[in-house]
This record gives C-alpha cells, structure tokens and sequence, in this order.
C-alpha cells in the first residue's frame, strides 16, 4: 500500500514538474521554488475545504483509506459505513475528499525533495559558492513537511482533536511561509543598481515583522473557531446575541487538551465556550486590521514595495468582507473556503514583504535586486 502510495504522490507531482521542465524560463530552479509554492498553497485550500466539509475521518486510518491506496478498492467498507449512519464522518465522498487532500501531501512532498536534489546539484557545480542553492534551507523543508505528515496522521488517529487540527493548519501556513520565503531567495541576483534606501527598508523591519506574527495569532484564532465548529456560535454582527460581550465561557472554550466537543473533564462543551472561541477571533480581528493597515501604509512609501503593499490591502479587505459575509449568509461552504484562502495569501504576501525588506535593509544592498516575485 505505501508503494501504491508513493506511486500516487509522485503522478500528481508529475503535472507542476512538468510545467517547469517544459517553460521556457532560464532559471527553472526558480520557477519549481514559485511552483511549489502554488501547490502548496493549493494544499492549504483544499485542507481548509476537506476540514469545513467535515471530511477529516473520510477515511479513519492513516495514510491509507480501510488499509487500501484508494476509496475505490476500500467501497465495500465506506458503503457499510455510510449505509450504518449516512450523515456521520464516513461517506463515499467524504472519503475521496480526505484522500485527495493526502495526494495533494505528497506531491508537495515530492516537490521538496526535487527541490532539495536540484538545489544540492547546483550548488556542487557552483563549487558550493552560490548561496541561492546551499542545501541547508531545503532539508529544513523537507524536515518540516515530514512533522508536517506526522500530524495530519494524528490528526485521524486522535479523532480531529481540536488542538491537533490547528497545529496541523498552523504547520501548513507555516511550510507555506518557508516555501514563500525559500523561492524569494531565488530572485536574487547581483545587478549594478543603486542603493535601496536601506533606512526606509531597514524602518520596516520591526511593522512587517508584527504584520506577520499577528495574522499567524488570527490563523491560530480562525484555526480554534473551525475546529471547535463554532463559526456560526455568534449569529448577529457586529454584536454577539445582541451584546457587545456577551455570556462566554472562555474556560473551557480555550482549554487545549480535550476532545472535540467536549471539556477536559468529559462533559458536552456549552454554547457559551463557543461563543467565546467566536468572539475572540472576530475581536482579534481589529489588532489584525491596524498593524496590517499601519504596516502597508508604511510600505507604500517606500516605491519598491508599492505594488506589494496594495495587494496586502487588497487581501485584507477582502479577508473582512469575506468573514462578515459568513455570518451574515450563515456560513456558505464556497465563502469559508475563500476566507481560509485569503489567509493563505495574506501569509505569502507578508512573507515576500519580510524577505524584500530583509534584504533591502541588509548592508549590501545597493548590490542586490529582488526580481518581481510572482505573488
């Protein structure tokens, strides 16, 4: 079954790979870098559509589906499932969702590995003088979706444990932002140019820093409201059953170690623990709003940056938009899955900003330019 496994991985990682070898750009390393990084980020997606479609437990075994490669050779378990409680976590569908997000997996996987092949080749023909390619970062990927992989198993394993399920998006977004980061490193090339404006860049530092961390402590947020299924616990908007605070437990609603749906000491978790879980991310909101608002206001006056910083307000305002949307159409399937999406972005977004202003504050400067990143 691993084989048939792996033999999956690897034919779904055949298409982006041969989008890179058959695309007529120069730097082709590059090129599977900003791939990676879109298959990746295609990941977060359908892991955000597999989770709101309550397909986590398709398939209640790890990494296969009922110990086979595919639903299609485990039907006759699925259909007894389902014919047993048709409405419950393991139907015919939801089982094709979660193995496909598995496939999606590792593909991405492959693509980390031929990322650190590729990059360990050129750097031996470079005689190991070109940064762009030192093997180290690589390996930490591939280091990084492998605990990656090991909790999305336990995510099956430990029942969709709330706590389990939002380290597992929060280690997605966080392989994302490496991947982000990683292929910014390969627009790098030393160019005649002049210097570009250290102090401005070098003032950004700190706002683009904290524009990061605080959308990580949102997804974090987002990433509990989801898992707790507590996304609709808030009905109203902009107030919450009618008050500006309303009755909440936040107790139990942030205590980590429990079960789904339950509090640590085994009872039904209360609606009020779930409101409490709602409150938080929509109020947490406002915090995200002002430091990215500031940050991207900061980095409009610097020309370089421009055209970034107007994407992350674009983003953003969507982001609200498409977060007051929910509550209002009571949580449509297409609009949470955006909203998961956006916060994808927004962590791509932030960290091609960080890698810019990195090296645009960096000593040397006035010898480097970044290419355009495609973002």
């Amino acid at each position: 079954m691993l084989l048939q496994l792996a033999i999956k991985g690897l034919l779904v990682a055949l298409l982006p790979l041969s989008i890179v070898w058959a695309s007529k750009d120069t730097d082709k390393y590059r090129k599977l870098a900003w791939v990676t990084v879109f298959l990746t980020f295609d990941l977060v997606m359908f892991g955000a559509f597999t989770r709101l479609t309550d397909s986590g437990l398709g398939c209640p075994d790890w990494p296969g589906c009922y110990g086979e490669s595919n639903p299609f050779l485990a039907h006759e378990q699925i259909s007894a499932a389902q014919a047993a409680m048709p409405t419950g976590p393991v139907t015919v569908a939801k089982a094709w969702i979660e193995m496909i997000h598995r496939y999606l997996a590792m593909a991405v996987g492959v693509l980390i590995i031929t990322l650190l092949v590729v990059a360990w080749r050129k750097w031996r023909q470079s005689g190991r003088a070109d940064a762009r390619f030192a093997p180290a970062f690589p390996m930490l990927l591939l280091v990084f979706v492998c605990v990656q992989g090991a909790f999305g198993a336990w995510t099956v394993t430990l029942k969709l444990q709330p706590v389990i399920v939002t380290i597992h998006l929060l280690l997605g977004m966080g392989l994302l932002a490496m991947l982000a980061w990683h292929a910014s490193r390969q627009g790098l090339a030393p160019l005649p140019v002049p210097a570009l404006h250290g102090s401005a860049f070098r003032d950004l530092r700190l706002p683009a820093a904290a524009a990061l961390v605080v959308v990580f402590m949102q997804i974090a947020l987002g990433g509990w409201v989801s898992t707790n299924y507590a996304a609709l616990a808030c009905p109203d908007f902009p107030l919450c059953h009618g008050k500006l605070v309303p009755d909440m437990d936040m107790e139990n609603g942030f205590h980590l170690w429990r079960e789904l749906g339950k509090t640590a000491g085994g009872e039904y978790l209360q609606v009020s623990a779930l409101t409490a879980v709602h409150w938080v991310h929509r109020n947490f909101a406002v915090a995200v709003l002002l430091v990215l608002g500031w940050t991207a206001h900061r980095a409009l006056k610097v020309p370089q940056l421009g055209r970034l910083a107007r994407a992350i307000l674009i983003v953003l305002a969507l982001q609200l938009l498409t977060g007051m949307a929910t509550v209002f159409l009571n949580w449509p399937l297409a609009l949470a899955v955006l909203h998961n999406g956006g916060a994808a972005l927004m962590v791509v977004l932030l960290t091609v900003l960080n890698f810019r202003v990195a090296i645009g504050s960096a000593p040397h400067a006035s010898g480097l330019s970044a290419h355009p990143a495609p973002v």
